[in-house]
């Protein structure tokens, strides 16, 4: 029967019923991650090189980046092959999370949730592009110009990683801000109004988040966050607006 009623799985079933089911998921993320993992393992080298690209395509001619620890020419490369497979494996790992939830929602809820979700993992890619594409460049292209006279810049690939696994990180989250400002809004915890009284404190707040997950101290990649950020806050505030209209 489909309509009022929230499940489709029995809400009487016992929680240890709902734990092995979670468990049976989670060992279905693992084997994906694994499975992604060992795919990249033998390219690690050239993935890492492919990340690299932006620092290499700005240092001077002649300069390299450097290892300064035994390992880490072997270490780095699988380290980034594990998040890049994390990366990869997420729209997996949100379905299963999806298809543990989805049967106590109900069916009005089921259709808000599913753009949502999609909407979720295009953002998410889509912040990892802007970093990669956008941001990387810049940023690389301002730290070598502004090295002194004399100053070879020569990065060690441990903290290279360590640096743009932040930044992507931090662009995946700060792209979700529209689906949250939408779910503010469609949910009633506040409304449109509210938040667009709000905006000075809101662009207050994006420089703010962009000084806190931004790594070291450098203002350039702090502004390059915080003004995509106050931007997807207004298109996320343009949908809520459009669905509260709507639903009037």
């Amino acid at each position: 029967m489909t309509g009022a009623g929230p499940r489709d799985r029995d809400p009487e079933l016992p929680l240890i019923a709902h734990l092995i089911e979670l468990r049976a998921r989670l060992l279905r993320c693992l084997i994906v991650l694994a499975a992604i993992f060992l795919a990249m393992v033998p390219f690690a080298n050239d993935i890492y090189a492919a990340v690299a690209g932006p620092l290499l395509a700005k240092l001077p001619v002649g300069s390299a980046m450097i290892a300064t620890e035994v390992a880490a020419p072997f270490v780095v490369p699988f380290k980034l092959c594990l998040f890049a497979a994390l990366f990869a494996a997420m729209p997996f790992v949100l379905y299963q999370i999806w298809a543990f939830v989805a049967p106590g929602l109900y069916d009005n809820e089921r259709r808000f949730a599913v753009p949502l979700l999609l909407t979720s993992i295009l953002l998410f890619y889509a912040g990892l592009a802007f970093a990669f594409f956008v941001v990387f460049p810049l940023i690389f292209g301002f730290f070598t110009a502004v090295a002194p006279e004399g100053v070879a810049v020569m990065t060690d690939i441990g903290r290279y990683l360590d640096f743009v696994l932040k930044l992507f990180f931090a662009f995946g989250v700060v792209f979700e801000v529209p689906v949250a400002t939408v779910l503010l809004i469609w949910t009633g915890l506040i409304s449109a109004a509210a938040l667009a009284r709000g905006r000075p404190y809101i662009i207050l707040g994006a420089f703010a988040l962009g000084a806190l997950l931004t790594p070291g101290p450098d203002v350039l990649s702090q502004i390059l966050l915080a003004l995509p950020l106050w931007l997807l806050f207004e298109i996320g505030l343009f949908l809520g607006r459009l669905k509260a209209e709507s639903g009037k």
